[in-house]
């Protein structure tokens, strides 16, 4: 392109940008000119330990103003062997103005590290108008330690929070208890989030009496149908870390959000099911596209049921928001094209993931996957194994505290009330908890003795 063609050009995109700013991407997010507050704090959030691994995990905190973060980690608890490592992976940092996420590789597992979290205060008026206007730490040094075959095998579940302030509260309050070695947040965090400030709000520090609660504790995610719904919601990963592209093949590189972890004797396997409607459904105008996305799990999941420390693991346990079973032959199995709607079904959506199942479960069931956690469904369920399948299904519960509908038609429901589900090697065998937030009682316990 000659030079005055590319200037006119140039300048016809910034006429037209100005003209209809709203056409440009949320996710090209504009930082601000100048700090939004230079006075307040500047990190407003304790830190989040998101996604660990047996050598790394991330570390995400919300800032108040056009920021850099950086995590200072080491092996001794005053830090004095510490590296700084900042946001934004290779290449120039990502600075803005919402949430840093730093990504920290490297480490070794079942390994205990301390850390610190800081931010740079940054002034951005353009390509050669940039400075530091000053620096923030939180004074508190926190620690984590890795997955690997050593570390404690201790787990917790929670799902359908769907950002309500009760069934968050009392969640976060139970898994703080119990204290395990990680934590999974099954699915439907969101309900329909359209801004960024909303989803940090609902992620990174939720309306919550406990604060800091995963400042110690790592959590992985295994997403919902409504973890996509919404604008900002569709780049999750700015607020829920991807791993970075070296941790994983490169045929997996968009393939953030499964993982596959060994913690302990327990190897744990996390799936998206994706929407809870075909990518045919005129209400989403063809702007979904999960049918491949299954598929490239599919082959994600049959090789890392293949690797060393998952297939040695003697307790396969395998996380995913949608049900991939369900006995109920009214029960809508998400494949009913092109709307989802059948008269044979009750609902027109998917209860459960037909689609999913016939590509995944061959696979878990040859591995000896001995349970499969699941929600969506807003009813705690338990499935046993049987002559027709090997493996159990537990589903959660949802948001609801003891009522089901909505105004008039509201009324009481017992069996409508929010879970933990907690799961721990203990006396040689998988011991699973089934905590009801509801009542505060144990709803339901099993073990499971182990694989192969």
């Amino acid at each position: 392109m000659k030079r005055r063609d590319f200037l006119r050009d140039s300048a016809l995109l910034t006429v037209a940008a100005a003209a209809a700013p709203e056409l440009l991407s949320a996710t090209e997010h504009q930082p601000a000119q100048e700090p939004v507050d230079a006075e307040g704090p500047l990190i407003v959030s304790a830190p989040m330990l998101q996604n660990f691994a047996e050598t790394s995990v991330g570390v995400a905190f919300a800032v108040s103003a056009l920021a850099n973060g950086y995590v200072v980690v080491g092996g001794k608890e005053d830090l004095s062997d510490g590296r700084k490592v900042k946001c934004g992976g290779f290449r120039v940092t990502d600075i803005n103005d919402k949430v840093m996420l730093i990504r920290l590789t490297g480490l070794k597992p079942s390994t205990k590290y301390y850390y610190r979290i800081g931010a740079d205060r940054i002034s951005f008026k353009g390509g050669y108008k940039m400075k530091i206007l000053g620096s923030e730490e939180d004074p508190v040094t926190y620690s984590f330690t890795t997955a690997g075959k050593k570390t404690k095998a201790h787990f917790c579940v929670i799902n359908d929070t769907h950002a309500q302030k009760v069934p968050v509260g009392l969640a976060l309050e139970k898994v703080a208890e119990i204290n395990p070695a990680c934590a999974i947040w099954n699915g439907d965090i969101c309900t329909v989030d359209q801004t960024m400030d909303e989803l940090v709000d609902i992620i990174i520090r939720p309306d919550a009496a406990r604060k800091g609660f995963a400042a110690r504790m790592p959590w992985l995610l295994a997403p919902g149908n409504h973890d996509d719904r919404g604008w900002e919601a569709r780049r999750l990963e700015r607020v829920w870390m991807f791993r970075q592209p070296e941790e994983r093949a490169s045929r997996d590189w968009d393939l953030g959000r499964n993982f596959a972890v060994r913690m302990g004797e327990i190897a744990m396997v996390g799936l998206d099911t994706g929407e809870d409607k075909l990518d045919s459904n005129r209400k989403f105008a063809g702007l979904f596209n999960y049918t491949p996305y299954r598929e490239a799990q599919t082959l994600w999941l049959r090789d890392s049921l293949k690797r060393r420390e998952i297939a040695s693991a003697p307790y396969l346990v395998a996380f995913c928001h949608i049900p991939l079973f369900d006995d109920n032959p009214k029960a809508n199995p998400g494949d009913v094209y092109p709307d989802d709607a059948s008269p044979e079904y009750t609902l027109n959506w998917a209860e459960w993931q037909r689609t999913c199942a016939r590509m995944w479960l061959p696979l878990l069931e040859k591995a000896g996957c001995q349970l499969i956690i699941t929600g969506h469904q807003h009813r705690y369920r338990y499935d046993a194994p049987d002559r027709r399948h090997g493996w159990a299904q537990i589903v959660g519960g949802g948001p609801e505290m003891g009522y089901e509908g909505k105004g008039a038609n509201r009324h009481p429901d017992a069996g409508k009330f929010p879970t933990v589900i907690e799961g721990k090697v203990t006396g040689g065998q998988l011991e699973v908890t089934v905590h009801n937030l509801l009542t505060g009682e144990v709803q339901d316990r099993f073990t499971y003795k182990k694989r192969r």
